[in-house]
Order: C-alpha cells, then sequence, then structure tokens
C-alpha cells in the first residue's frame, strides 16, 4: 500500500479515538468506535493481514457497534447534561 494513504489513514484513526473519548452523546461515541474499527480494518488489510482485517470489519465495525448502539437505546438519560 502506498505510505501517504497508510498515514492519512492513520492519522484518521487517531482522530477518531481522541474524538470518542472527548464526545458527550454516547451514541456518537459508539459510532465512532464503528469508524474507529473499520479504520483499523483498513491498515491491517494494507498490512497484509486480511485474516485479521476481515475479523476487525466483522466484531469490531459490525457485531461491537450493533450493541453499542443496542445497548445505549435500553438505558435512559438521568441528567441533561
Amino acid at each position: 500500500m502506498i505510505w501517504q494513504l497508510d498515514f492519512i489513514i492513520l492519522i484518521m484513526v487517531v482522530i477518531c479515538a481522541v474524538a470518542a473519548i472527548n464526545v458527550k452523546d454516547l451514541l456518537s461515541s459508539a459510532i465512532i468506535l464503528g469508524a474507529y474499527s473499520f479504520l483499523m480494518c483498513l491498515l491491517w488489510t494494507g498490512m497484509g493481514a486480511v485474516d485479521v482485517a476481515f475479523t476487525e470489519a466483522a466484531v469490531g465495525a459490525g457485531i461491537s457497534t450493533a450493541f453499542f448502539i443496542g445497548a445505549i437505546f435500553q438505558t435512559t438519560r438521568r441528567t441533561n447534561d
């Protein structure tokens, strides 16, 4: 893979990680973590670890994000912060 593209994806991974920590809304945080997992999938694919990339896409970006969103919709908000 082209190193410039790897570097851009790496910068986007760091931005997603910082954004997921700093955002106040749980739903937004879950969606950002899904994007983080998808970007990590792209990095794994670029390194040639296709099996790890497939697992990251299926579990990290797919199932975990769906479980997070499902759990968020089952909770109620206590404060209006």
